[in-house]
């Protein structure tokens, strides 16, 4: 966005991608991934921040939050039945600190991705999606932005937040600017979107910012497109969007900003399948950059592609997130099974060739709008230790 207008992001660049060793990441070996928690998926990680942006410590422990769901059934089932969980991670082993909220504190019937923020009180600020209703018969496709901000809690081993902060919902899509996320029906990949709130202070300014994936119109259906909030008094408000997909994409999910070099690197995850046509670029992290928040923002390698899953396994993880310091995290998805896209497998089969728990490290090197991927030099491994 420059001068309230977005950035755009086109056909015209992804006629310039083309698979690089740069931009793609390495086959994950399943041994190298053991699941957290046996009995849960888990995907969507995200840390706890401190407000220079670094992953708060408590404990000693690092603070995470990711999604989970019990390992049960066909693994696209697990949206709709989605719990933030808290997670701890010491060293090579992570720690399974159970869920995040109490049953029920959600205004929705489950909770999808956010970002979180440990405040100087001690509290922390935790931004999520609440999608559906709460106590509605079945699940629905509303989404809306929750803000809640419990007291964190570090004593005699035990790691924890508080269950009596209030949830309250903080930002909705509205109408005008972005396309209302309210549908009934529908499935993951398909429908409109108001949800992966993405924390980020703007070191230009200091002042809190979200940036939230969105839907804008187009030809009678819509495209993605990555909305900004700002705070203004005690509640946020919408501004135009940084970036929109024109037709190239209609889902820009995982929206997340990092400074390195005195850029501004705008990071986003997208599927294969949510292409316009279908399969016209690979699942991938894509990215943006510019000198400022507002921009002018230019495509990353020419075509957006960061990193992109091999194409022996191009289902094999998702959900990139890039840290401050270049690591970037994912989780374990779909491991290749003799051409069978696994994602309409029959549950059993999904189920066997599904990771559910958190991908190996990568790490980016950043040059203006030039990057390239690296396998981290020391990735922890994941080792369950209980709660």
């Amino acid at each position: 966005m420059s001068g309230g207008r977005p950035a755009y992001w086109t056909r015209r660049h992804l006629d310039l991608l083309a698979e690089s060793d740069l931009t793609t990441a390495p086959v994950i070996d399943p041994t190298a991934v053991p699941r957290i928690l046996p009995d849960h998926d888990l995907w969507d990680l995200w840390p706890i921040q401190e407000e220079d942006g670094s992953t708060s410590v408590a404990g000693g422990h690092e603070l995470w939050m990711a999604l989970s769901a019990p390992a049960l059934g066909h693994p696209e089932e697990r949206h709709d039945q989605a719990r933030i969980r808290l997670l701890g991670k010491n060293g090579e082993e992570w720690r399974d600190l159970g869920d995040a909220f109490a049953d029920g504190a959600s205004p929705g019937s489950r909770e999808w991705s956010g970002s979180a923020v440990r405040r100087p009180d001690g509290t922390v600020s935790v931004f999520y999606t609440a999608a559906g209703r709460r106590g509605e018969p079945r699940p629905t496709y509303r989404q809306s932005v929750v803000e809640t901000r419990p007291l964190l809690v570090a004593d005699h081993g035990r790691i924890l937040l508080r269950h009596d902060a209030e949830h309250r919902e903080v930002l909705c899509s509205d109408g005008r600017m972005y396309l209302p996320a309210d549908e009934t029906d529908g499935s993951p990949g398909g429908i409109r979107a108001f949800r992966d709130p993405g924390w980020f202070r703007d070191p230009a300014d200091g002042r809190d910012r979200l940036l939230v994936a969105a839907s804008t119109a187009w030809e009678g259906g819509f495209t993605g497109a990555i909305a900004l909030a700002e705070p203004r008094g005690d509640a946020w408000s919408l501004l135009p969007p940084l970036l929109v997909a024109e037709g190239v994409n209609h889902e820009l999910e995982r929206p997340h900003v990092i400074v390195h070099d005195s850029w501004y690197y705008l990071f986003f995850c997208t599927q294969r399948h949510t292409f316009h046509p279908a399969g016209r670029a690979p699942t991938g992290l894509y990215g943006f950059a510019a000198p400022s928040l507002t921009g002018p923002y230019q495509p990353l390698n020419g075509s957006g592609l960061v990193l992109q899953n091999p194409s022996p396994a191009p289902d094999q993880a998702y959900a990139w997130l890039v840290l401050p310091d270049l690591q970037v995290v994912s989780f374990a998805n779909y491991r290749p099974h003799r051409g069978v896209n696994l994602r309409h497998a029959e549950a059993a089969q999904a189920r066997a060739g599904f990771g559910g728990t958190i991908a190996p490290t990568l790490r980016l090197t950043l040059n203006g709008t030039t990057t390239s991927v690296v396998p981290a030099e020391a990735d922890a491994r994941t080792i369950p230790t209980g709660s």
